[in-house]
């Protein structure tokens, strides 16, 4: 799973990076500001995939520790 959200997260800053440079070679202002917005939406995701990737890991361990009681505190 969290080699699919590492994907996740590359393709979510490549479509980014190109929303970046379409918005760099606009003149158009109204453009501009839609590929700018596009980036944003696509950072955003990426963000989101990888608070989800943490919180999956979390709650793994979570699990383990709570099913193996002898890897606790001691």
């Amino acid at each position: 799973m969290l080699n699919d959200v590492s994907e996740q997260i590359r393709e979510c800053l490549r479509h980014a990076e190109d929303c970046a440079r379409k918005a760099a070679a606009q003149i158009d202002p109204t453009l501009k500001a839609d590929f700018l917005d596009m980036e944003r939406r696509w950072l955003s995701l990426a963000r989101s995939y990888e608070l989800t990737g943490k919180l999956t890991y979390f709650s793994g361990e979570t699990k383990r520790e709570a099913n193996n009681p002898s890897s606790g505190q001691a």
